[in-house]
């Protein structure tokens, strides 16, 4: 595809880090109105989306390293080489929930109403980042036959898949991440209890990226079970099971408070 976007001078501008600043300053942008038609301090929400990203970007990062610790135990100094690609989503929210949980009891903000607003605008950065991984051709798909697939030719790719037709997953993701973007907002106005949205956003792309895993042909992502349940598959498991259990609480948590406020009156 085009990892280099363009060339200023003799620094070349990665496709990779600027589409997925395009989705975070987008995101920022989203969060900060909806923060803002709350109530809520629009410049507390800008603050908490940049500090966001860098936890989200060390703790995704970690992930991979991890998937692929042989080759950085060889060779560290790659590590830092995040303009190549080689992010893990999932070890994104991993590290931004305890930071979240801080920030929102350091600055005294209600903590569920904020990260809901966060994960209503999430996906859509996060759609620009998965078209951000297809210009660099990670986290591309298994070999196909169809009309539909793509030929990709950077150094990321299999080397049994460079160049051969293969399932656009990034593309398949950045599709449905648009669509949980739409969707979510729309449950802006109709939701029962803070928290709600957060925990929908997990299931649904929790089941979202475990279909997403079937079709990928990346092996670097790692497995738990070699071939039939890959690293992401397993987190998303861990995931639903949690959130489930998170969200049956917050519900009751509501119920209670407004039983008690009905009683109150």
């Amino acid at each position: 595809m085009f990892p280099i976007l363009l060339n200023i001078g003799t620094f070349p501008v990665h496709s990779y880090g600027f589409l997925i600043a395009v989705g975070f300053l987008l995101c920022v942008w989203v969060s900060k109105r909806e923060g803002q038609r709350q109530g809520l301090s629009g410049e507390k929400i800008v603050d908490l989306g940049f500090w966001s990203l860098l936890v989200g970007m060390i703790g995704s990062r970690i992930l991979y390293v991890i998937t692929l610790y042989p080759h950085y135990l060889a060779h560290p100094y790659e590590i830092f080489y995040v303009w190549e690609g080689g992010l893990v989503f999932f070890g994104g929210p991993l590290l931004c929930i305890p930071f979240f949980f801080w920030y929102t009891k350091h600055y005294q903000l209600p903590r569920w109403k904020i990260i809901d607003i966060g994960a209503t605008a999430i996906p859509l950065a996060h759609a620009f980042g998965r078209l951000g991984c297809l210009s660099a051709g990670c986290c591309h798909g298994k070999a196909t036959g169809g009309n539909w697939g793509i030929k990709l030719y950077t150094e990321l790719v299999e080397p049994g898949l460079r160049g051969v037709y293969v399932h656009p997953t990034q593309i398949y993701e950045s599709v449905c991440l648009m669509v949980l973007f739409f969707g979510l907002r729309s449950m802006r106005y109709r939701k029962k209890f803070d928290g709600e949205i957060v925990c929908t956003y997990l299931i649904t792309y929790s089941i979202i990226r475990s279909i997403i895993e079937v079709f990928r042909g990346d092996t670097v992502r790692g497995f738990v079970i070699q071939d039939i349940l890959s690293t992401s598959q397993f987190i998303s498991i861990l995931v639903i099971a949690g959130t489930l259990a998170l969200y049956f609480k917050l519900r009751k948590n509501a119920q209670l408070a407004n039983g008690v406020a009905a009683y109150a009156q």
